[in-house]
């Protein structure tokens, strides 16, 4: 059986048990999944911003619309636990349980705030655990994509590598994580609405409008 890793490590190889174990990161490590995306424009972001919510809300295909209108590299947590795990998300839960895949999560989000600044689109429980939640605070902007049921568990109908949906129904398992997890989102620093019927865009020109509010972007030239 594999034993739970400690860290999640490099990802230009498949990991074994043995690999995962705790190993020291060199100062200014690049991250283990380079995107194919322009870099960012100059003075654009202050700090990282960071997406949070629950599965369905649209943080991976708003992350990607919002980091080209900044200009900015687009990160998603969950490819780079993937990436460095060796071994996809459901692999993960399968294999070595929830509570490695969260030790792993948490370390490898810690690492990307090291970079410099970006959009990061965080799995739904990321912004559960305390220590990343304060993380991200000191380092970084958050917003909460906020989805309604419905919205969810339409989205969510559309894939089926959904560990935490895989033990019931999903309606009532992600009624459920709304109730349990929305008061903590409700933490971030910036809170948008996510569009039903794909209007990414809408959220996407809310969002940097907050960002600019709130003090997260460059002044234009």
């Amino acid at each position: 059986m594999l034993r739970s890793p400690h860290i999640f490590t490099r990802a230009h190889r498949r990991c074994t048990a043995k690999d995962l174990v705790p190993k020291a990161q060199p100062p200014g490590r690049e991250p283990l999944v380079r995107h194919a995306h322009a870099p960012a424009a100059p003075g654009a972001l202050r700090r990282t911003v960071v997406l949070v919510g629950l599965m369905g809300a649209g943080k991976t295909t708003v992350g990607r619309r919002l980091a080209e209108a900044l200009g900015a590299p687009f990160r998603d947590s969950d490819d780079e636990i993937a990436a460095a795990a060796g071994m996809d998300v459901p692999s993960i839960f399968a294999a070595l349980g929830e509570a490695a895949f969260r030790d792993g999560e948490q370390r490898v989000i810690r690492r990307l705030l090291d970079d410099p600044p970006h959009v990061l689109a965080t799995g739904g429980g990321a912004f559960m655990n305390a220590a990343t939640r304060e993380a991200v605070r000191a380092r970084a902007v958050s917003v909460w994509l906020r989805a309604d049921l419905a919205t969810l568990v339409e989205r969510t109908a559309r894939k089926a590598d959904r560990p935490l949906l895989r033990a019931g129904d999903p309606a009532e398992i992600l009624a459920r994580l709304m109730a349990q997890r929305y008061p903590i989102y409700a933490e971030a620093d910036i809170v948008i609405d996510s569009e039903p019927g794909g209007m990414h865009d809408a959220v996407v020109e809310r969002i940097v409008a907050a960002l600019r509010a709130a003090g997260a972007l460059e002044d234009a030239a």
